[in-house]
């Protein structure tokens, strides 16, 4: 007889343990208290000229997903993708033409050293990070708990420690001499918050942020917007027999008689899975321990996004290639380490309303446009460190057009910008549910990263499982590995479901 379960939360991890679990003999309700799928991956719109102009209201790009799920979940067969094939393009202050970040790494060791006059081990750096990313993907695809054992029986002793439990200003400067190349290799220490460089653990954060396979380590596009992933995937799971309930009020839940009472109703279950925020199932089970114990975590998120819309498209300053209009930029406000640190560690303290640190540019637009998909209006997505946590967007307009004036001193048609959306880590808090505006749900730091991604009280068995609570899961964005339209939580919680219970 089928085991029902039931998934609360649908955004892209909800959808994918659906998929799965629906796939392997198990009867899944999935409820969501929005009227629509997505969670983070949704779309919203602008009008322009009476003409309605979607955009992706929060994620953006494609890039840590696995290929499997991709391909496993049928979406492979319902989204077309592109990522650009042309090199990053990198500037500092001063900077009158970009750096390149090649793919190839020995052209990558001559820009370097041209450019940055980098004369460490760029090689070694690469070749280690492709080992410990190998190791990562192993542990996805076979649905493994993370721990450090484990990972010093595959890396040696040596690995582990630099890559998996040390910090990030220790892993940088054992391969590089050049504060520039220290930079822009450690800069996703601070995707999720402001972690410290200096802090245990946030080494690991820099293989874990390339450890997609969907693009090879790289991030990319879905063609009409990223919304089409978590769309096409509740089409294809509602297909398969997932039944769904939107607008849900759940009132509370017993996980000792396994019921979920909504407001004019009550479910049944065997299996329960959060796909959700980390507080919200304390929440829902009227928990004051375990929701105090989710309170010691770090959640403040200090991530803005500035979507810029241009009447025509977008003109790069000394852009000769084309090829280069779809390329991801990345334009920083710090030259060294310790002001990477300085910038992260003041936002975080709440010292000011936005401590430039560096803006990872997305040509949305232009990647439609190589996808065949033409646009009235050309966008540019800002994803821009480091915010105010505590003021919404319309308090910080002062902090959105400092942003664009830094933007303005690469583009020659800034005056074809015709409109922007502005949303902060308290915008992203609100619209979202991600806790203090933390796009991982928790800031990847010492305890919080690898192994210790996790709500379990016994995490070597039942890793996903939520504290005590038999029969009971876990796999939002605050559970290994982290959030990004990746589903990966949500594949690996599915597999040791499948495990446990077949």
């Amino acid at each position: 007889m089928k085991k029902n379960v039931v998934v609360i939360g649908a955004g892209i991890n909800g959808l994918v343990v659906s998929n799965y679990l629906q796939k392997n003999n198990f009867q899944v309700l999935l409820i969501e208290k929005n009227d629509h799928v997505g969670g983070a991956c949704v779309k919203d719109s602008i009008n322009y000229n009476n003409e309605k102009i979607l955009y992706p209201k929060g994620a953006t790009v494609l890039g840590m997903m696995q290929k499997f799920i991709f391909n496993e979940t049928g979406l492979s067969n319902h989204v077309e993708t592109f990522y650009p094939k042309t090199p990053k393009l990198v500037y500092f202050p001063g900077d009158k033409d970009p750096t390149r970040i090649f793919q190839d790494i020995k052209d990558l060791e001559i820009e370097l050293k041209a450019k940055w006059n980098e004369d460490g081990d760029v090689e070694g750096f690469r070749n280690d990070e492709n080992k410990v990313i190998d190791f990562i993907q192993n542990l996805y695809r076979n649905g493994d708990s993370p721990n450090v054992e484990k990972a010093t029986e595959t890396l040696g002793n040596k690995l582990t420690h630099l890559w998996i439990k040390g910090s990030a200003y220790d892993l940088l400067n054992n391969y590089f001499n050049s504060e520039k190349t220290k930079l822009y290799m450690g800069m996703t220490v601070t995707e999720s918050g402001p972690a410290s460089i200096y802090d245990e653990g946030t080494a690991f954060t820099i293989p874990l942020m390339d450890s997609g396979s969907i693009f090879n380590g790289y991030w990319g596009f879905v063609k009409q917007g990223i919304w089409e992933i978590t769309e096409k995937l509740d089409s294809i799971n509602r297909a398969l027999g997932v039944d769904a309930i939107l607008s849900a009020n759940i009132t509370r839940i017993d996980t000792d008689k396994k019921k979920i009472y909504l407001k004019n109703k009550v479910i049944e279950f065997d299996i329960l899975v959060f796909a959700t925020d980390p507080k919200t199932p304390s929440l829902l089970l009227n928990e004051d321990n375990s929701y105090n114990k989710i309170l010691d975590k770090e959640f403040i998120g200090t991530s803005g996004k500035v979507t810029a819309f241009f009447k025509n498209p977008v003109r790069w300053k000394n852009n000769k290639n084309k090829d280069y209009d779809s390329t991801f930029r990345f334009i920083f406000s710090n030259t060294s380490l310790n002001d990477f640190e300085k910038s992260s560690q003041n936002a975080k303290k709440n010292i000011g309303d936005y401590n430039p640190g560096y803006i990872q540019i997305y040509p949305e637009g232009a990647a439609q446009r190589k996808m065949g998909n033409t646009e009235k209006l050309d966008k540019l997505i800002l994803f821009t460190k480091n915010f105010s946590f505590d003021k919404n967007g319309s308090s910080l307009s002062h902090s959105k057009d400092e942003v664009i004036s830094l933007l303005s001193n690469y583009i020659e048609n800034i005056d074809d910008l015709t409109e922007t959306v502005f949303l902060t880590p308290k915008d992203l808090s609100d619209n979202f549910y991600f806790p203090k505006g933390n796009i991982d749900h928790m800031t990847l730091t010492k305890n919080q990263n690898f192994d210790n991604r996790t709500f379990s009280e016994n995490p070597s068995k039942d890793f996903y499982q939520y504290f005590h609570h038999k029969d009971t899961y876990y796999c939002g964005a605050g559970s290994f590995p982290c959030g990004s339209v990746a589903g990966t939580p949500g594949y690996m919680c599915s597999k040791q479901i499948v495990k446990k219970y077949s």
